[in-house]
């Protein structure tokens, strides 16, 4: 029978989803704390020394530029300081996840000068924060309106469509950033995020590059290059941007994983291993980096180290079917046929149309001679997937087992039309033919 792996490249495409976008959201600059802390309690002077000391790419980099500029929008007296404080405050809610107090907040500095972009723009980003992206959005329109050259809002609203799948209209949204302020280095990063999801990995590629043109020590940028020379099977492109973006922030536990992936790719099993380890040890909760250092353990042989890091991702994410499906492999692999079927089970009830739960667990009852309720599985992956060419192959050795040569003559003979001849050879042309 053949069983098919869950291979490490959609865990990545998984990851690279949702880390693309660049939010000012990633774990905070301290800088950037403290200088948020300084300004909610009116202490002006002392937040601007420390967000001074926020540097260029950092995530939290073009927020604080526009922190700095309602100060001194207060030093101007363009708005009272009251309504500083309360985006300040605001922000600093936003940071605790308080996210209902952190837009009370901000919508009190709206209700202080309803027309002030910066209000709008920090509430959008609470919004945001919070998952209400149409709310986001409406706040953005509300900071566009007033300030039609506000680059920031033009990237976040973008960012909060890209959020929502409109990747069409945040890349309209990201030209618009780009064309304000052509040195906008994260909105080229989001647009291409936003290519990259439209699997337009060149035009991608190419809006990473311009962003490291820009900003040359930009770890995210690096990263998300990185994961388009992988979908485009470049693993050694890939490896080079992973190598840049771990470089420029050795706690980029993502760098890692990523980079444990493209090595994963070439078969280069032990250093994917030890990647995987490294983003483990930066992030103990990271239960995709276990499942495929598990896939890893399995290429090597060592099921029972695979199977330990399986059980350690479902430990942290106990409705993580791939992890369920990949346990499921390791104890067929140790031929523990019962074992690996509950975790099929446990695999199909999360996704009832997961093909490959269904070859493979009809795999398993084969291997245990229980031929027709393989059949029946098989017949589920194809039902869902009529174009699945293993699962004829495999149904055709149980029918075979069975003694029906002729059913198993024709799915072998479809399975080869589907482009997987494994099982029609001469040996079995010959034998279906005199049949």
């Amino acid at each position: 029978m053949k069983h098919l792996g869950r291979f490490s490249f959609t865990a990545l495409i998984i990851l690279f989803l949702t880390a693309g976008l660049c939010y000012g959201q990633s774990a905070p600059n301290q800088h950037w704390v403290k200088g948020v802390e300084f300004a909610a309690q009116e202490k002006f002077n002392e937040a601007k020394g420390e967000f001074g000391k926020v540097s260029k790419g950092d995530p939290y980099y073009e927020t604080t530029k526009r922190a700095l500029k309602v100060i001194k929008d207060v030093t101007d007296k363009k708005i009272k300081s009251e309504t500083a404080i309360y985006i300040f405050q605001g922000i600093e809610y936003s940071l605790k996840e308080q996210h209902e107090q952190s837009i009370s907040n901000l919508t009190k500095a709206i209700e202080i000068n309803p027309r002030y972009a910066d209000a709008y723009f920090f509430r959008g980003k609470a919004y945001g924060r919070k998952g209400q992206h149409d709310k986001a959005i409406s706040d953005y329109n509300n900071a566009i309106e007033i300030n039609p050259k506000y680059a920031y809002a033009y990237n976040n609203r973008g960012n909060a469509f890209a959020d929502k799948g409109q990747h069409d209209k945040a890349i309209f949204d990201y030209n618009n950033a780009i064309e304000i302020n052509p040195k906008y280095a994260y909105a080229y990063n989001n647009r291409g995020y936003a290519y990259a999801n439209k699997g337009q990995h060149d035009k991608a590629i190419s809006d990473y590059t311009k962003a490291i043109e820009i900003d040359p020590r930009f770890a995210m940028a690096y990263y998300n290059r990185g994961s388009a020379y992988a979908n485009k099977d470049q693993h050694d492109k890939a490896i080079s941007d992973y190598n840049k973006a771990k470089d420029i922030d050795p706690r980029f536990a993502m760098a890692y994983y990523n980079r444990g992936n493209a090595y994963y790719d070439k078969g280069l099993y032990g250093k994917a291993i030890s990647d995987y380890t490294k983003a483990i040890e930066i992030d103990p909760k990271f239960a995709i980096a276990y499942n495929n250092r598990g896939n890893a353990y399995v290429d090597k042989g060592q099921h029972d180290k695979a199977i330990s890091n399986y059980n350690k991702a479902i430990d942290i994410d106990p409705r993580f079917a791939m992890a369920y499906y990949n346990r499921g492999r390791a104890y067929a692999g140790k031929g523990q046929y019962d074992n690996a079927i509950s975790d099929y089970n446990n695999a199909i009830e999360m996704n009832p149309r997961d093909t490959l739960a269904y070859n493979n667990r009809g795999n398993a009852f084969a291997d245990k001679g229980q031929h027709d309720k393989a059949i029946s599985d098989y017949n589920k992956a194809i039902d869902i997937d009529p174009k699945f060419a293993m699962a004829y192959n495999n149904r055709g050795i149980a029918y075979e087992a069975n003694g029906n040569i002729k059913q198993a003559c024709s799915d072998w003979k479809t399975a080869c039309a589907l482009g997987d001849c494994s099982n029609w050879g001469v040996v079995n042309k010959i034998r279906c033919f005199r049949k």
